[in-house]
């Protein structure tokens, strides 16, 4: 059994949506990041970095693994499935999933903070950030104008890029000029284990909407969320 410490982000649905693919067994700890209970002592034994999504495999004498990218590979070997087995197709998967951890995610999440939630509006730091997210979509929509996904079959690296990639109107990018990258979005977003993990630990479109009462506290409550979330 997988004990999964996680919260609704792309980097929490990343966790989630791998597990709901492998068809492995886990448990949801939902963490409500805005309280920073992801700081405290006890979860920092788990992930010294203090942020989410983090498993503690109960089946390996409470192995815990932090850092997204290092939690999918981990699941992906555990259950053969996923991640190639071969040198080069593995090096492949890999790759595209280092692009999501050092590149997409990051400068989607910077995107974010400066285009939604930062106090002041500094406009160069809004463009440098949305432009590098546009041209990041860009490079995933070339590698996927000959492929069905970004390499060879399904995998981890699909899923990573997926979750972040998804999120592009919250970055306030648009994705009209690429017809590969829409594609591939639509069709995993059909894929039922990808539906079940985007509604792990809940849905947070309308959580966010009925705690909401106004669009100004609804801000503030994304607002609190992405400052302590794992980025």
């Amino acid at each position: 059994m997988i004990d999964l410490y996680t919260s609704a982000t792309p980097n929490g649905w990343k966790a989630s949506v791998t597990l709901e693919e492998l068809g492995l067994a886990y448990t949801v700890k939902a963490l409500d990041i805005s309280t920073n209970v992801q700081k405290e002592d006890w979860f920092l034994k788990i992930n010294p970095n203090g942020r989410i999504p983090a498993i503690v495999d109960t089946e390996e004498e409470g192995f815990a693994v932090f850092e997204s990218g290092a939690l999918m590979i981990y699941l992906a070997e555990k259950a053969g499935k996923l991640l190639p087995s071969d040198v080069k197709g593995r090096s492949q998967v890999i790759q595209w999933l280092m692009f999501q951890m050092g590149g997409l995610g990051p400068m989607m999440g910077q995107a974010n903070v400066f285009y939604r939630y930062f106090p002041e509006k500094i406009q160069p730091a809004i463009d440098r950030y949305q432009n590098e997210t546009t041209r990041l979509l860009g490079v995933l929509d070339r590698q996927l104008k000959d492929n069905e996904y970004l390499a060879g079959d399904y995998s981890i690296a699909d899923i990573a890029n997926f979750c972040w990639a998804r999120t592009f109107a919250w970055s306030g990018v648009e994705i009209d000029p690429f017809p590969h990258l829409q594609r591939w979005l639509a069709q995993i977003s059909e894929r039922p284990a990808v539906i079940a993990g985007l509604n792990v630990p809940y849905n947070l479109e309308e959580r966010m909407k009925a705690q909401a009462n106004s669009e100004e506290e609804f801000k503030k409550k994304a607002r609190k969320m992405l400052v302590n979330k794992d980025g």
